[in-house]
């Protein structure tokens, strides 16, 4: 019965990992489909700066900004928040780790064996 309950947690993981694995994989290409333009007119404020006390803070701009570097369009994105050019690279860094781990959880990739010994 234990063993039986140990691959249904398995199973879920792994489940759970490959939906995790997809979404990391649509996201980008959902925004490239995506006009570049397409957060640009928004009339929701999101910002508590901008909200509360009418004052933009450092990240005003930013998921604009980025949807145009992701676009490639860099005079763009430097007029919503010059920031981006350090946040997009890091935010690709960090979607690439999660995609490589989740492909090594799955087995899609294998992991690298670390000996140990004397």
């Amino acid at each position: 019965m234990i063993k039986s309950t140990e691959s249904i947690g398995i199973l879920k993981r792994k489940t759970i990992t490959w939906l995790w694995l997809i979404l990391l994989l649509s996201v980008p290409i959902v925004l490239w489909i995506l006009p570049a333009g397409f957060f640009d007119n928004s009339k929701v404020e999101l910002c508590p700066s901008k909200l509360f006390f009418d004052v933009e803070c450092f990240g005003c701009g930013m998921t604009r900004a980025v949807m145009h570097l992701h676009h490639a369009e860099f005079d763009d994105a430097v007029y919503f928040n010059r920031g981006s050019l350090v946040i997009y690279p890091a935010l690709v860094l960090v979607w690439f780790i999660w995609a490589y781990r989740s492909t090594q959880k799955i087995g899609i990739i294998k992991r690298k064996n670390t000996v140990t010994g004397s």
